[in-house]
C-alpha cells in the first residue's frame, strides 16, 4: 500500500537532512543567495555553477539540478541546456523554473527549448507561466502571474496542470493562492501559504530550489514537488505569524528560519493537502 504523501514527504525530509544531497543550480542572480540559503536550511548542499566548461562535471556529482531562467542570457542558456542534457543522460532529476515565460519571445522559446532538450522531472511556475507552456492564452505581468490567469478557478487549473503533465510526461507544479501538483495520474492541491510570500522577491525561486533539494532525497518527483511546495507554504505561514508586527525584511529572515526548523510534527500539524 502506498503511503500518504505527508508520510512520504516526512520520510524524504529525514533522508534529506541525513544525506545532504548536492543540488546544482543554474539560477538567476536576483535570488541566488536566497536559493542557496533555503537549500542549506532544509538540509541540502547547494552549488551555483553556470560556466559552460564545468557544468557537465558539476552536474555529474550532483543529486539534482535546478534550472531557473529568471535572468538568463545567451551564454547561461547554453550552460543550462548543456547541464540539463547531461543530467538527463545520467538520470539525474532536473527542476525547471520558466520565470517570465510568455513575457517575451526569448523567455518563451528558452523555456520550450529546455523542456524539449532536457526533459525536466518537474516544471514549477505561476499560473501565467504554466498556461503559456500549455499553449493557452496567458496575460503575464513580467515575472508575476496576471490577475486574469489566477482567476481561472481551481477546477480549470487542475485540468490544465493534469493535462500538461500527461502531455509532457513530467510533474507540473502551479503555485499560487492554491498550489496544484500533478504527474498526470496523481493530483494534489495545497492550501498552505500566506500573502506575504508574494511581498518579497524570490519566494517562487526558493520554492523551486526546495523542490530540487527534495528531488535529491526521493526518486518520486511528485513527492518532491509536493514536499518543496508544502514546506514553503507552511514556513510562510509560521514566518508571517512570527513577524506580524514587523515588516517584510523580518518576514524574509523568518522564512529561512522556519525552513531550517521544519520537521515532521510541524508538517503533520499544518499541512492542508488534498490528493486525488
Amino acid at each position: 500500500m502506498t503511503n500518504h504523501p505527508v508520510t512520504e514527504i516526512i520520510e524524504a525530509l529525514g533522508r534529506l537532512r541525513l544525506e545532504k544531497p548536492l543540488v546544482h543550480h543554474l539560477t538567476n542572480y536576483v535570488t541566488v543567495n536566497d536559493c542557496a540559503n533555503c537549500v542549506l536550511a532544509i538540509g541540502g548542499s547547494p552549488i551555483m555553477a553556470d560556466e559552460t566548461d564545468e557544468v557537465e562535471e558539476i552536474v555529474s556529482i550532483a543529486s539534482s539540478l535546478v534550472i531557473n531562467i529568471g535572468t538568463s542570457n545567451r551564454r547561461t542558456l547554453e550552460s543550462m541546456v548543456t547541464a540539463g542534457r547531461k543530467a538527463r543522460k545520467l538520470g539525474i532529476p532536473s527542476v525547471l523554473d520558466p520565470v517570465g515565460a510568455g513575457a517575451s519571445l526569448y523567455r518563451t522559446q528558452a523555456a520550450e527549448r529546455l523542456i524539449r532538450e532536457t526533459g525536466p522531472a518537474v516544471i514549477r511556475g505561476n499560473s501565467s507561466e504554466i498556461r503559456c507552456i500549455a499553449g493557452l492564452s496567458a496575460a503575464t505581468r513580467g515575472v508575476d502571474a496576471a490577475a486574469e490567469d489566477t482567476a481561472q478557478g481551481l477546477k480549470a487549473d487542475i485540468e490544465t496542470v493534469s493535462s500538461l503533465a500527461k502531455h509532457l510526461k513530467c510533474v507540473i507544479a502551479l503555485t499560487g493562492a492554491v498550489d496544484i501538483v500533478s504527474d498526470g495520474d496523481r493530483t494534489a492541491w495545497i492550501e498552505n501559504g500566506h500573502p506575504r510570500l508574494s511581498a518579497v522577491t524570490g519566494t517562487g525561486c526558493m520554492c523551486t530550489s526546495l523542490i530540487g533539494a527534495f528531488c535529491g532525497s526521493t526518486s518520486d518527483p511528485f513527492i518532491a514537488a509536493v514536499g518543496g511546495i508544502l514546506c514553503t507554504g507552511v514556513a510562510g505561514e509560521l514566518a508571517a505569524e512570527e513577524t506580524a508586527a514587523r515588516g517584510t525584511g523580518s518576514f524574509h529572515s523568518a522564512l529561512i528560519d522556519q525552513i531550517s526548523l521544519m520537521d515532521g510534527d510541524t508538517i503533520t500539524e499544518k499541512a492542508r493537502l488534498h490528493v486525488s
